[in-house]
């Protein structure tokens, strides 16, 4: 096999070469490292390469193999780190200016555990600076570019890992989602983004000891790809007292299931909220393709009418807390949108944070409701195709200008704040060729079952399996 065909498979098909013998993790990494180097300059997705490290690790892998050993799920397999985790002895930069040369001691969990089950991390991938907005560019590396059009946009802020798995520099790679990152590159780069329930994929350290905002989760080409790499990532940890006891197993196994009866609600603009017309028409056929499915599609939305103050100000919490210090020592090296929430949080009082929480518990209990005899909502994953690169943000929708640089991003921070589990799948292209996703929204803590209906829609569509242009010029 190739080193471009070996690059094109699943992780799961990768895993089975690796498993037979047919290949070894060092040819595995060997095809990687040299589709990275022929295409990885035309999208500036992998911003710090560590090809030493992962030989090292590679080696590891194989010559475990050898002795009959397994070192986990995901042995042998490449791997990139989003560039907000720390990774010990490995650059570490958040994008910003301020850190540009810090260089952990200690690997954060996520990439602990992944190191553990085996996997070979080939290097970091980009983001805006701090993760602050879903546009990848920050002073440290520049912009990255979407594969399917390199004068677009690929999201963010998980989107040096969304383009470094739509051009198959990897198989699988880590990310982060406060208000989208991983749903929204994903959706622009035509793959799969997972943000599980909080708690499932536990992070340390913390900030947020209880029922975190933000969750770190998993990014691939497929569905089954990321049950896989939920195996590794999942389960309890000693020092997360909101991690789920849930085993990781739950993740195991084939993801088929008979989706007869089950009643699934649609909605094309989240209940009110401004969508494009291109998103709009090319999700128009996603009713149909559930009821293909068996499902039992209404057409219906949940209040979440709280959502947005309940995220604004919780975010801003957040930002103060992280980045106020920054802001007194280095707020010339700052961007405007990360000082801007920054100092939103640092006006704020203790009664706008207790509001905002009340709220929140009072909005989860109402989707519980509404989730009792609907077991999914379905819904545009982002409200606006991947634009120019050149643009930092969307100020206007439809007619319906925003306030700040959040605001065009409510389809996926609405979902956030009710830390249900929720996944971008692809589902079609707009006539310009770019990539739109479809959001699919489960249960609180049923994870699993997100996957289930991804899954279904992913094999029924095949969507997922359409290639950038740019892999065979």
């Amino acid at each position: 096999m190739t080193n471009e065909a070996l690059c094109d498979l699943t992780a799961i098909e990768m895993r089975g070469l690796l498993t037979a013998g047919d290949v070894s993790a060092r040819e595995l990494l060997a095809a990687h490292l040299e589709r990275i180097d022929r295409i990885n300059p035309s999208v500036n997705a992998i911003v710090t390469l560590v090809p030493e490290l992962a030989a090292e690790r590679a080696l590891k892998a194989d010559e475990a193999f050898a002795r009959g050993e397994s070192l986990g799920v995901l042995h042998g397999l490449p791997v990139v780190h989003k560039d907000l985790v720390n990774t010990a002895g490995v650059r570490t930069t958040s994008g910003s200016l301020i850190f540009k040369d810090h260089v952990p001691e200690h690997d954060d969990l996520i990439v602990e555990r992944q190191r553990e089950a085996g996997a070979v991390m080939i290097g970091k991938t980009n983001v805006p600076e701090f993760g602050a907005g879903s546009q990848t560019f920050n002073e440290v590396f520049g912009v990255t570019s979407n594969p399917y059009d390199t004068s677009f946009t690929c999201g963010g802020s998980s989107g040096g890992a969304a383009v470094a798995l739509a051009a198959r520099m990897v198989p699988l790679a880590d990310g982060s989602d406060l208000g989208g990152s991983l749903r929204t590159p994903a959706s622009f780069c035509n793959v799969v983004g997972f943000r599980p329930s909080g708690g499932r994929v536990p992070t340390v350290p913390n900030t947020e000891l209880w029922v975190p905002l933000a969750t770190t989760g998993p990014m691939a080409r497929t569905v089954s790809d990321i049950a896989l790499f939920m195996q590794a990532i999942a389960g309890q940890h000693r020092l997360a007292p909101s991690s789920n006891v849930e085993s990781p197993e739950v993740f195991a196994g084939s993801l088929k299931r008979d989706f007869g009866g089950v009643k699934v609600a649609w909605s094309p603009d989240l209940g009110g909220l401004p969508v494009d017309a291109a998103v709009r028409t090319a999700l128009a056929d996603v009713p149909d393709l559930l009821s293909n499915l068996g499902c039992e599609v209404i057409e219906a939305w949940p209040d979440l009418s709280d959502a947005p103050e309940i995220f604004q100000t919780l975010r801003a919490w957040i930002f103060a807390y992280r980045y106020s210090p920054l802001l007194e020592t280095h707020s010339e090296q700052l961007k405007g949108t990360v000082i801007w929430n920054t100092e939103k949080g640092l006006s704020m009082s203790m009664r706008d944070h207790a509001e905002a929480c009340f709220k929140q518990a009072r909005m989860f209990s109402e989707l519980q409701r509404f989730m009792t005899d609907v077991e999914y909502l379905a819904c545009p994953v982002t409200q606006v195709p991947p634009f120019s690169k050149d643009i930092e943000y969307i100020e206007e929708i439809e007619g319906v200008r925003f306030d700040s640089y959040i605001d065009w991003m409510r389809s996926c921070s609405d979902i956030s704040t009710t830390t249900h589990p929720a996944i971008s799948v692809p589902a079609a292209f707009t006539a310009e060729g770019l990539p739109v996703g479809l959001q699919l929204v489960g249960r609180s803590r049923e994870d699993r079952s997100v996957l289930e209906l991804a899954y279904a829609y992913e094999q029924m569509t095949k969507i997922g399996e359409r290639r950038p242009a740019l892999l065979d010029s």
